[in-house]
């Protein structure tokens, strides 16, 4: 007989998630083998994640959060009757938040721990060589409502080394009803049955339809970039579960690789949820040339690739 968990419900994309004990459950920290590389590697190849509550000194996020916060202030987007460190979202509708990368432009407390002795040296011991982060920073400030649709980073990233690894870290407690990450339990080893959705590159277009093409270079043409909008169902299909955290905390951060499947939960509360996703590989491998360099050219027209279809 299923067992559900004594759990609020929650929901993706707006839809209920099942919460059995067989299609919901908690990531598995590895905190007690940060001294062993080797472990942590076997851990990542078959789990597709490593889970470090903790990592972080939490002053170091906390003035990272400071400097998120203060921002948002600045710009009119958070209520105007809290402190800007609550990050209570704005009552006005049209001031809701979603991607915010320019938050991290010249924003030393960010790039303190993004690209800081800490993390630079678990994936240096991690790699077992010197490595390199992308220069972009994907900054996420997620207010009340829809989370993040089910997809793999491999699909926005794929023209340099497949061995890299992407590292999402929240600036603040993210209880469950805050929306925080999630993964498909051992998603990576059934890629296989996705291969066709991770063949994909979403600023890659075919040279030889004129429309596509135009659209493309006019800077209007995107492949969908999600692998489904239907998170609910997934665990079903691949016969697995949805995993998070019971509570992300100051401090924690979550390392995976890029075919594991992930999307976050709903945002029911008055709150933005803030988190950052970087990526880090070794330096002796080739970047994917979108997110490195002084200004990367990210999703623009100079980042689009044509192909014949």
């Amino acid at each position: 007989m299923s067992t559900t968990l004594a759990l609020p419900q929650l929901r993706a994309r707006g839809y209920a998630l099942d919460l059995s004990a067989e299609r919901f459950g908690f990531l598995a920290p590895s905190t007690d083998a940060l001294d062993d590389p080797v472990e942590l590697q076997r851990r990542l190849d078959a789990e597709g994640y490593l889970y470090l509550p903790g990592f972080f000194d939490s002053d170091l996020i906390a003035a990272a959060r400071k400097s998120l916060t203060d921002r948002l202030s600045a710009q009119g987007l958070l209520h105007p009757d809290h402190n800007p460190y609550e990050a209570v979202t704005h009552p006005d509708p049209s001031k809701r938040t979603t991607f915010k990368p320019d938050l991290t432009e010249n924003n030393a407390a960010i790039d303190r721990v993004v690209f800081g002795p800490e993390i630079f040296g678990f994936y240096e011991a991690l790699f077992g060589e010197p490595v390199r982060a992308f220069d972009f920073k994907w900054l996420r400030a997620i207010g009340p409502g829809l989370g993040t649709q089910a997809h793999c980073d491999w699909v926005y990233m794929s023209r340099g080394t497949p061995r890299l690894l992407t590292c999402w870290i929240p600036y603040g407690e993210v209880p469950l009803e805050l929306g925080g990450l999630m993964m498909l339990e051992r998603s990576h080893l059934q890629a296989e049955r996705i291969k066709k959705y991770l063949a994909m590159d979403v600023d890659g277009y075919c040279e030889n339809r004129p429309t596509e093409a135009a659209a493309a270079l006019a800077g209007k043409w995107n492949h969908a970039d999600w692998l489904s909008s239907r998170s609910d169902t997934l665990p079903g299909k691949f016969q697995t579960r949805w995993l998070t955290a019971e509570h992300w905390s100051m401090g924690d951060f979550l390392t995976f690789n890029m075919t594991m499947i992930h999307g976050s939960l709903d945002n029911s509360t008055d709150r933005i949820r803030l988190s950052s996703d970087t990526r880090y590989q070794r330096a002796s491998e080739p970047a994917d040339e979108r997110w490195v360099g002084p200004k990367p050219i990210g999703h623009s027209v100079a980042g689009k690739r044509g192909r014949i279809c």
